[in-house]
């Protein structure tokens, strides 16, 4: 099985692939979209760990910036009804701290931010998920979590949505200061979503 892949970026493609020459040899390789985004450019090189997914029809390579993404990705695909597509949704809206602790605390709403996930399948992958992944105690995951101690959990869950959807730290950082200090995650995130649209017109 191939577990990391390291070679020189040749192209970020439309598909939510890079193409990755090892040697003469191009690797195309399935990341997330804020992966996608954040990757070196073209020219230099890239190193991303992998999960080689087989199916009857082809071999996929599923690249990630770090191992604990990896993990929680696979993970995620060997819980019921969750497919590689649906995996790579949830690791661009919460990041492997994110996840942890939303597990760690039975955060169903936290899931639901995850275009494509509503309640149910997010109470279900809660039960699931915690059994699959290593989560630790929440005092320790306070250390991991973006943007800090003192944001409620709802404004934690919206900057590691918008982390995953690609949005800059100074963007997030912006948008989180003038977000209500109360409300409902998802209600935040349509706020946020919606001030960062108009800053970036």
């Amino acid at each position: 099985m191939i577990g990391m892949i390291r070679g020189r970026l040749v192209d970020r493609l439309p598909s939510g692939e890079v193409l990755i020459d090892v040697g003469g040899v191009g690797y195309r390789v399935v990341v997330a979209p804020a992966t996608l985004t954040t990757v070196a450019p073209p020219g230099e090189e890239i190193v991303l760990h992998t999960h080689l997914h087989v199916r009857e029809d082809a071999l996929i390579l599923y690249g990630f910036p770090t191992r604990d993404e990896r993990v929680c990705f696979e993970a995620l695909i060997g819980a019921r009804g969750v497919g590689p597509a649906l995996a790579l949704a949830i690791l661009s809206v919460h990041s492997p701290s994110s996840l942890r602790r939303l597990l760690a605390e039975g955060d169903v709403d936290a899931l639901t931010l995850v275009p494509g996930v509503g309640k149910k399948t997010a109470a279900k992958l809660v039960l699931e998920l915690a059994s699959r992944l290593d989560v630790p105690d929440l005092a320790d995951l306070d250390e991991l979590v973006r943007p800090g101690p003192r944001a409620t959990s709802a404004r934690r869950d919206v900057g590691d949505a918008l982390t995953g959807l690609g949005y800059a730290p100074e963007e997030i950082r912006s948008v989180l200061s003038d977000l209500s200090p109360e409300g409902e995650a998802e209600e935040l995130l349509r706020e946020a979503l919606h001030r960062l649209a108009a800053a970036r017109r």
